[in-house]
């Protein structure tokens, strides 16, 4: 049977076929297939209520829950396009998403691991940008007139609540609802997805509904995912991967969907051991944990039969340990990057080891080419820089016409800026990176956007980042600084200063002195000194 290619013939679709199933299992909250498809009309009904009209931005600030999935989907019903916010993302970080998107309306967990989210983002206004007769729900962010808390705790006034947010919904028809669907194709944007990119300017990565679909099916073919899975997704619905490869890719085939706040080994075990889930995929820090956790034998975890690990370099034994220790059926790698989710995937019932050696051959629907300084192709076994084309390589940046013209050339090709080599099976090896971002815990870390945070503090002169290994993280940040003379700023004030503007993962985990940088003719630091000293 062909998938459908909008998301509201999706959710049609997986009512018509797995109504009776369960869709989404939140503690005590489940839901049907049939259920969520009410609850996202539901949803979508209130945004127009609120004045969302078809090709509005609706951003998602919140951790994986029931009603993050019901707020996603109900905004691509109506033909508004999601755009996912970090949830460790600081006001600054948040508000220039916001700024950049025009989002109209935005959906906030407040009091998520205890942080207030909307003041944290009404607290990083510049004095002087928002005028005083600023009417809207926060200060210089003009665009946005609706803000939603799916919080418990007591609500701010300058929000509403979920449940006010859904009784909205009355003021709108089904079938003004149908009119808004019936213009949502399957080119309509359906996600913008933000990456800071080597600049450290935010691009917001453009998917339509048939390309977001198309990956999640892809994805859903190469797991063998099917109806009777219990998919824990530990990996944030904020993410490209539990977004697209997790949420979207168990409505493509009626899976169940286990949605995980937060990583705590234990409950995840106690939930895998409960709920007999089957699939768990996640970062390779998630696998490592589990199998050296000193409590690993109190759980039954054989129910497990697939799972992937990504997005960050991977030990060579920990596929192995990964179906020897914890006693996974399949496991499997893969390689995407937000602008192509999901490029390539090994192949079912490969050997572990060679799952650690590569990322598997290219997916259905998608080319890879590994090229030189040319564009030439590369013979098998030696590196060059990533191309890939196909049908999921995103529609473009938003509002950004020259970055995609500079990320996709007039043949279709995406750049990726990743150094990889391909085996005499086709399959992809991944081995550097040409743009600096390294990854940490299975997050993107832009050292542009670190470097500049750095640089405006007013004891240093000049800043770079670079990635380091880290056993259980894959790598984390290491940034060397030249301070102005008699500044008297040490590693632990630019540590905090950095945590007070940025997320948690991009925050250096060591910061060193230098008395200036390596640099090559023409003043350039040498990042690649540097990465050599640390």
């Amino acid at each position: 049977m062909d998938t459908p290619r909008t998301m509201p013939a999706l959710l049609d679709e997986a009512a018509r076929r797995f109504g009776h199933l369960p869709a989404i299992v939140d503690g005590e909250h489940r839901l049907t297939y049939a259920e969520l498809a009410d609850a996202a009309r539901t949803a979508a009904r209130a945004y127009a209520a609120r004045g969302v009209a078809l090709g509005d931005r609706v951003a998602i600030w919140a951790p994986n829950r029931v009603e993050y999935a019901v707020a996603l989907l109900g905004a691509q019903v109506m033909g508004a396009a999601v755009v996912p916010l970090n949830t460790r993302y600081r006001g600054h970080e948040a508000r220039v998403v916001l700024e950049r998107s025009r989002a109209s309306a935005l959906v906030v967990t407040n009091g998520f691991l205890g942080t207030d989210f909307v003041e944290m983002l009404a607290g990083s206004v510049a004095a002087g940008d928002a005028p005083a007769s600023d009417e809207r729900p926060v200060p210089g962010l003009p665009d946005l007139h609706t803000v939603i808390d799916l919080g418990d705790g007591p609500h701010r006034p300058d929000t509403l609540s979920w449940d006010a947010f859904l009784a909205g919904a009355e003021g709108v028809s089904e079938a003004d609802l149908d009119a808004l669907v019936a213009q949502v194709t399957p080119d309509t944007v359906c996600d913008i997805l933000f990456t800071s990119g080597t600049t450290g300017v935010p691009k917001g990565v453009m998917s339509a509904h048939r390309q977001t679909i198309g990956v999640a099916a892809v994805w859903a073919r190469g797991a063998s995912l099917r109806e009777d899975d219990r998919y824990a997704v530990v990996n944030p619905f904020f993410h490209s991967f539990g977004y697209k490869a997790g949420l979207i890719a168990a409505i493509t085939v009626g899976a169940s969907i286990y949605p995980v706040q937060t990583f705590d080994p234990e409950g995840l075990m106690a939930l895998v051991e409960r709920e007999r889930i089957t699939v768990l995929p996640g970062a390779p820090t998630i696998f490592t944990t589990l199998i050296n956790h000193p409590r690993r034998t109190d759980f039954d975890l054989s129910s497990l039969r697939f799972s992937i690990a990504g997005a960050a370099s991977v030990p060579e034994r920990l596929f192995a340990e990964m179906q020897e220790v914890l006693g996974i059926d399949a496991v499997a790698q893969a390689y995407g990057l937000t602008e192509c989710v999901v490029a390539t995937q090994s192949r079912p019932n490969e050997d572990p080891l060679h799952v650690a050696q590569t990322t598997g051959p290219a997916v259905p629907g998608i080319e890879v080419r590994v090229v030189d300084a040319e564009g030439t192709d590369q013979p098998i076994g030696v590196d060059g820089e990533i191309w890939l084309r196909g049908d999921n390589v995103m529609l473009g940046y938003f509002e950004d016409p020259e970055a995609t013209a500079d990320a996709i050339d007039p043949e279709g090709w995406l750049h990726t800026g990743d150094v990889g080599r391909l085996d005499e099976h086709g399959c992809l090896k991944i081995t550097d990176r040409i743009k600096d971002m390294f990854i940490v815990g299975g997050f993107n870390v832009y050292p542009a956007e670190v470097e500049n945070v750095l640089c405006a503090h007013p004891g240093v002169l000049e800043a770079a980042v670079v990635g380091i290994p880290d056993d259980r993280m894959g790598s984390v940040g290491r940034a060397y600084v030249v301070t102005r003379p008699d500044a008297g700023v040490g590693a632990a004030e630019l540590t905090t200063w950095c945590r007070e503007r940025l997320a948690n993962f991009k925050v250096p985990r060591e910061i060193v002195a230098l008395g200036e940088f390596p640099r090559n003719a023409a003043g350039k630091i040498l990042k690649r000194d540097l990465r050599e000293d640390a």
